[in-house]
């Protein structure tokens, strides 16, 4: 039986908070928390543990050419969420950060959940699939939080269907005394940018979307 839990339980992350670099905000989102609230009031919770960050000059970034009416919401203010389609079938959600009229967003690429819908399937459309693995990409956490382009430009304040929450205190510990570790590397599924180190994720756990083989570096390099 899913949970349903209290409206918000730790802080929520403010816009000030996200008016940084999103190379800094991507590393700092790790291990916060992405809460969704459903048409009919259940509360969904996912701990993020991937990231990749996208800003103005990367050719990988969608507002590398110009401001459309695709990515006009990547410009800022910071705060909000830019949603987008691949594939013509599967969603991305995505945290607009920075200064007011520079790109930059933070990809969410996979979520460790804490809670899932009421009557929600496992095994579909994937038979084998564990409850680990149905947030660990980009696409999968979006199908099962429930985010499409009706969540576009969404602002992350706790008033409304989406926010964001800030590490819990045991998170924080864990990761200062080293018994969890962040790993950064290259971003996945590119053919421009392929070499910028923006991709963070949490070492060992089963919800990341993919483990590299090689990785780039440890979290406290120069990015």
């Amino acid at each position: 039986m899913p949970q349903i839990t209290s409206p918000v339980i730790n802080p929520i992350i403010g816009h000030s908070w996200l008016e940084r670099s999103a190379l800094e905000v991507a590393l700092d989102l790790v291990g916060c928390t992405m809460v969704r609230t459903l048409p009919n009031g259940q509360q969904l919770r996912g701990t993020i543990v991937e990231t990749e960050a996208y800003q103005e000059g990367d050719p990988a970034c969608h507002a590398y050419r110009k401001k459309t009416d695709r990515n006009w919401i990547m410009f800022g203010p910071a705060g909000y969420t830019y949603v987008y389609l691949i594939y013509g079938m599967y969603h991305c959600v995505n945290i607009v950060t920075d200064r007011d009229e520079f790109a930059s967003a933070v990809l969410i690429r996979a979520l460790h959940m804490e809670t899932m819908p009421e009557n929600y399937e496992l095994g579909k459309p994937k038979p084998r699939e564990k409850l680990h693995r149905v947030a660990a990409g980009p696409g999968k956490l979006c199908r099962v939080m429930q985010i499409d382009k009706a969540l576009y430009g969404t602002k992350l304040d706790g008033t409304g269907p989406l926010w964001l929450e800030h590490r819990t205190p045991d998170w924080q510990q864990s990761l200062d005394l080293e018994s969890r570790q962040l790993v950064q590397t290259t971003r996945i599924g590119l053919t421009q940018g392929v070499e910028l180190p923006w991709r963070w994720y949490v070492k060992d756990s089963p919800a990341v979307s993919k483990v590299m083989s090689k990785v780039r570096s440890k979290v406290g390099s120069d990015i």
